[in-house]
């Protein structure tokens, strides 16, 4: 990888100059979502189409992770909080103009059902044109996040 990011914390998730924060809720339960984020990360792309391969390193304490179009990133897990919260930062990439990402996936019971309310913050910052490049792209995350929990909800399903 070509590019070394900035080694933000959790906090950025609230304090990033870009913040994009989709929730959608599901009828799997929060404790199988959460193992199906923190524990399957291999699984990923079984329901998250965007992604083509993910490997845990460090004994799951980082991963590298793949997207369709070339995409890579060196990933350190910020946070594992079994059934609330998933988070990483990207450490290394070869997407040019990014400077920082973190990612956070909080899970919370789904009103009066058994199934889970998943609220994903995509978190970044870059040049400026890689920030307003990361804006124009907010409906096409939005679109990838609602159908990879659809299908992750579906895959847990069976």
């Amino acid at each position: 990888m070509v590019r070394r990011l900035r080694p933000e914390g959790l906090d950025f998730v609230d304090t990033a100059p870009v913040r994009m924060v989709f929730a959608r809720d599901m009828r799997a339960p929060v404790e199988r979502v959460y193992r199906a984020l923190a524990d399957d990360v291999r699984g990923w792309p079984e329901w998250f189409t965007a992604v083509t391969a993910v490997e845990a390193l460090d004994g799951g304490a980082g991963r590298e992770v793949r997207l369709r179009g070339g995409a890579r990133f060196r990933e350190t897990v910020l946070a594992a909080k079994p059934s609330e919260l998933y988070a990483y930062r990207v450490d290394a990439t070869n997407v040019p103009g990014m400077r920082a990402l973190v990612e956070e996936w909080r899970l919370a019971p789904a009103g009066a059902g058994a199934g889970a309310r998943v609220r994903w913050t995509f978190a970044v910052d870059g040049t400026a044109v890689f920030r307003g490049g990361a804006r124009l792209a907010r409906p096409g995350l939005g679109r990838s996040f609602r159908e990879a929990v659809a299908a992750l909800d579906r895959k847990l399903a069976r």
